[in-house]
């Protein structure tokens, strides 16, 4: 299915650049994916690739390629098939823009062209903005496949074979990750990087393993880097109300919050990473204040004294 998908793909890409009506000839000659086919092989194809660019909804003609209407080609009118101008506004541009630049696949930021073609964008400062990676994605398409038709996935990860029945897939922190238990271990469910594993192979079987009713992937992965492990500690911290907002994004599903009558937010935080959330707590300088426990307040005072100015 995968080289069907590619085919039509080099297909739609030849007619749009084309700008004109091209044979079912040169379409066989110049398309990546018709290779050395023989006729009726190359018509079957050709059929099916054309069938299914109808059913996306692309209007694939038949049109005269001169005034004596003696051969014909196919072509994509740019009339049925580009898009309208949307009528946005240089706020909803510059929002557009913004988005773009923000999210990132692969370490890239979006190029400027989809703007572009939208009316571009007003003129900023063009300093870019803090930018969300995206990751590496160049396993996803066979893991989404795994995940998507219940096949086992096999790969190699920290120096040993994995099988596993692929629950679901996550991103989190810039990275993506697949989860699910191992077939020889079916009670545990694990998370696992992908950009740590390697040889990924999707299992020939569709419907290999049923996933649980009501399992949420993003549940096996912790939210704060914090919370990796078994929590070890529970602290007690007190943010400012100017700052109760970007706490409570930040502190995940696990921490108990409640909100007194002066705005501030009071944070019961399970904690198996000292380390990681002592370094987080400091950057709310002195609008945070870790109650407890005293052991780990202690050493949160001893790493803010140790901090430079």
């Amino acid at each position: 299915m995968q080289k069907v998908i590619e085919r039509a793909l080099n297909l739609l890409a030849f007619l749009l650049t084309a700008g004109r009506p091209v044979t079912a000839d040169e379409i066989r000659t110049t398309v990546a994916g018709y290779g050395q086919a023989e006729d009726e092989a190359f018509r079957r194809m050709f059929e099916r690739d054309k069938d299914l660019l109808r059913r996306l909804g692309v209007p694939l003609e038949l049109r005269p390629m001169d005034a004596w209407e003696v051969e014909f080609g196919y072509v994509i009118p740019d009339e049925a098939y580009a898009l309208a101008d949307p009528g946005l506004t240089d706020d909803e541009r510059a929002a557009l823009l913004l988005a773009a630049q923000a999210v990132r696949f692969g370490g890239q930021a979006a190029g400027p062209d989809a703007i572009l073609k939208l009316g571009g964008a007003p003129l900023g400062n063009g300093g870019e903005p803090l930018a969300a990676d995206l990751g590496d994605g160049r396993f996803l398409p066979d893991v989404y496949r795994a995940v998507a038709e219940h096949r086992t996935l096999a790969f190699r990860y920290r120096g040993r074979d994995r099988l596993i029945h692929p629950y679901g897939l996550v991103h989190r922190r810039g990275h993506w990750y697949v989860v699910g238990p191992e077939a020889s271990d079916p009670g545990t469910v694990k998370a696992f990087r992908l950009d740590r594993a390697d040889g990924f192979d999707v299992g020939q079987e569709a419907e290999a393993f049923r996933r649980p009713s009501g399992f949420r992937a993003g549940d096996a992965i912790p939210e704060a880097p914090w919370e990796a492990g078994p929590a070890s500690v529970e602290a007690t911290v007190v943010f400012d109300a100017d700052v109760a907002w970007l706490a409570e994004r930040q502190l995940g599903r696990r921490a108990t919050i409640e909100t007194d009558d002066d705005g501030r937010l009071v944070a019961v935080v399970p904690v198996a990473g000292e380390q990681a959330f002592l370094g987080w707590l400091i950057g709310f300088e002195d609008h945070a204040e870790l109650i407890g426990p005293p052991e780990l307040r202690r050493r949160f005072v001893e790493l803010v004294a140790g901090s430079p100015s």
